[in-house]
């Protein structure tokens, strides 16, 4: 299993990056502003226009690390990879799986499965601890309806079906998404999830969290063997790693969103880490992105025990852990893939 080593982000807009025998170097201009051994990196994820170096490319391909490259907004433009290493009979696998929609959904409705079952627990959480500050039987309602959704979506065979019940679930968690922020109001109050651009400080959050937990995701793909851009829930589409996109949705509301709350409710962010637009797009400015980042840096190095394997492991890694169970669902080692069950 792979290890949860450091990842390094680059969060100014204007940093260059290079390599220097086996170092990476950040540079302003001409000016160097920092560097760190490449050993120690597991990753790299650079916010900045400026780019890096092919001498960089190309030692973190030879060394594994995962090199990709957002807008300073948070938006994913590329990712380096080399030449590929991944098991052609596990890729075929997949690759037959997403064109079969029996196999296909089966593995595609445990997904879904695990995102209603995880959002109803972000619910039930916030209906535990702060029952005094939130309308108890809204919660209580939502909850319900999660619940009566799971039975459906186990039992159910078609995709298009699938996609309709995940979107009936979303529906009911963001309509009581707004009283489990317990921040400073109206600056995050939430309405509905909205995104390119995201038009409040709540949806800015959501979105660049949803940006790195997708990167986390194609990397743990890719780490297994598998190909992180043929989907079985979302389908293919040109630069978009739909596989990636399907193993987040369960670790959505519990990774995801519940770190918003907690960066919102712990008045961790505040109105001057948000840039607002003439155009009403919201973003995180550089120190906010900067506060975001060191934090979710943190939650990763937390620890949890995984309901599927019993083991205690940081939330970082539970990604990688999800993949591995993917990858050995494919080959058929698993009679059905366990979705992640958070509690």
């Amino acid at each position: 299993m792979r290890h949860l080593l450091n990842t390094l982000f680059v969060n100014s807009e204007d940093i260059y990056l290079s390599l220097d025998g086996e170092n990476v170097v950040a540079s302003r201009g001409k000016q160097e502003m920092a560097r760190y051994p490449l050993h120690i990196l597991s990753g790299i994820v650079s916010f900045s226009y400026a780019g890096a170096s092919p001498a960089l490319m190309g030692a973190c391909v030879q060394r594994d690390v995962s090199l990709a490259f957002c807008t300073p907004r948070g938006r994913f433009l590329a990712r380096v990879s080399g030449e590929s290493s991944g098991n052609v009979l596990l890729q075929r696998t997949q690759y037959r799986t997403a064109d079969d929609p029996g196999p296909c959904c089966r593995i595609a409705r445990n997904m879904i499965f695990g995102k209603v079952h995880n959002t109803r627990w972000s619910v039930e959480r916030t209906r535990r601890d702060h029952g005094l500050r939130i309308d108890e039987s809204a919660f209580s309602n939502a909850s319900a309806q999660l619940r009566a959704l799971l039975p459906q979506i186990a039992a159910e065979t078609s995709l298009e079906q699938l996609r309709g019940l995940e979107g009936a679930g979303a529906t009911i968690y963001f309509s009581v998404f707004d009283q489990m922020i317990l921040g400073e109001k109206p600056l995050f109050a939430f309405s509905n999830r909205n995104r390119r651009p995201p038009l409040d400080p709540v949806n800015a959050l959501l979105s660049f969290a949803y940006s790195l937990l997708t990167h986390d995701c194609a990397s743990a793909l890719e780490s297994v063997g598998l190909d992180a851009y043929v989907g079985f829930l979302h389908r293919d589409r040109p630069g978009r790693t739909s596989f990636a996109l399907d193993l987040m949705e369960e670790l959505r509301p519990c990774l995801a969103d519940r770190f918003v709350l907690t960066l919102i409710n712990n008045r961790v962010v505040h109105r001057d880490d948000f840039q607002f637009r003439e155009n009403g797009a919201v973003y995180l400015t550089d120190s906010g992105r900067k506060v975001f980042l060191t934090h979710w840096q943190e939650r990763k190095k937390a620890e949890l025990t995984h309901p599927y394997l019993g083991e205690k492991i940081p939330w970082g890694l539970v990604p990688y852990v999800q993949a591995l169970l993917l990858a050995r669902t494919l080959r058929d080692d698993l009679e059905e893939y366990p979705p992640f069950l958070w509690k």
